[in-house]
């Protein structure tokens, strides 16, 4: 649990500066934000963000300041530019333990100074009561920002434009590949899953599938990459998207696209849940099987034939999978008019 206490607040004077401790509070850690003055439009607006971008973050406004900090079971840490540097308390400050961080906004009275555990400087300068609040949650934490999922709305990183999108909502191309990266996916995965996507929507296109899906859900079907390597990356990755707000129909697609699938039975062998993991729907096929058509550890964005995907699933010993991508291959290059080892 951490706390930020704010202190002297004037709802008159310090309505922007006092949003963004709360902001940044929220943001790099805290769990919720005591205000000593009543405010409620401050309120208003922060539960507005939470509900909009997610997590658990709490707002309460009018706290008895002397009576919190007195009967809190943890940690006191006064953010002044008078206190010990940060660097030189880090290290004695306990993380096993609830964590109360006051920050002031006028004068801090003198007597916090006392009831404080400790004081602690970002820099011996005056400066910024948020900056001061956002270096210490990052360096205690040390950058693990919570992801705030369950939100109704759900920021994809972009290097260059905006791109927020409802929970439930389908991204755009340059949002999914933006998407990948800030999840920490290895610019190789990120290399093989464009190479993935280009055939599939080749494919889509040639029999009436969903387009767009194929190409969100061929984009994405590896992100669970940022988190293992091993068979399990296809669960990792569906739990990821369903994190992240992303379409049920994402999930899925990313879900099933090991091979040709997994029964249930070869899930449980592999010590994966016992579950189909059989693609289903159009897209799902098509996802599936453009991952089986390219790429090798070597050359993950090389093109292979069917017949060399198969003997690639005999090795590793799924006599089961090989078989299903060969009458995967003949569904799809039927639906198709050509055979998808001629796809151009």
């Amino acid at each position: 649990m951490i706390g930020v206490l704010r202190l002297g607040h004037r709802p008159d004077r310090d309505k922007r500066v006092t949003t963004h401790v709360a902001l940044v509070a929220r943001a790099l850690g805290a769990d919720k934000i005591f205000i000593a003055t009543p405010d409620e439009d401050l309120e208003v607006r922060i539960r507005s963000v939470v509900r909009r971008f997610g997590g658990r973050f709490q707002i309460e406004t009018g706290t008895n300041w002397r009576s919190l900090i007195k009967n809190w079971r943890g940690c006191r840490v006064h953010l002044t530019m008078y206190g010990q540097r940060l660097s030189d308390a880090l290290p004695s400050i306990p993380k096993d333990k609830p964590l109360l961080l006051i920050v002031g906004a006028e004068k801090v009275p003198k007597e916090v100074y006392h009831m404080a555990d400790f004081n602690v400087a970002v820099g011996n300068q005056p400066h910024s009561e948020v900056a001061a609040l956002a270096v210490f949650l990052d360096r205690f934490l040390e950058g693990a920002a919570p992801a705030h999922a369950n939100g109704e709305a759900v920021i994809l990183p972009h290097p260059r434009g905006k791109t927020v999108v409802g929970k439930g909502e389908m991204p755009t191309r340059e949002g999914a590949i933006a998407l990948m990266r800030s999840v920490g996916c290895a610019d190789y995965v990120v290399a093989h899953c464009e190479a993935v996507e280009e055939l599939a929507v080749r494919i889509a296109r040639r029999c009436g599938a969903d387009q767009r899906l194929v190409s969100v859900g061929a984009l994405l079907h590896d992100i669970g990459r940022s988190r293992t390597h091993g068979m399990s990356h296809a669960i990792a990755g569906a739990r990821l998207a369903m994190e992240l707000g992303l379409p049920e129909r994402i999930a899925r697609i990313i879900e099933r696209h090991i091979g040709a699938g997994l029964t249930a039975s070869e899930a449980r062998a592999l010590g994966l849940p016992s579950k189909s993991y059989i693609p289903k729907t159009l897209e799902e096929k098509i996802v599936a099987h453009a991952d089986n058509l390219v790429g090798t550890l070597k050359s993950p964005t090389k093109r292979i034939a069917s017949k060399q995907a198969a003997e690639r699933l005999l090795k590793n010993g799924t006599r089961g999978g090989a078989k299903r991508l060969i009458a995967l291959h003949k569904e799809l290059s039927k639906k198709c008019g050509i055979d998808l080892d001629e796809l151009d």
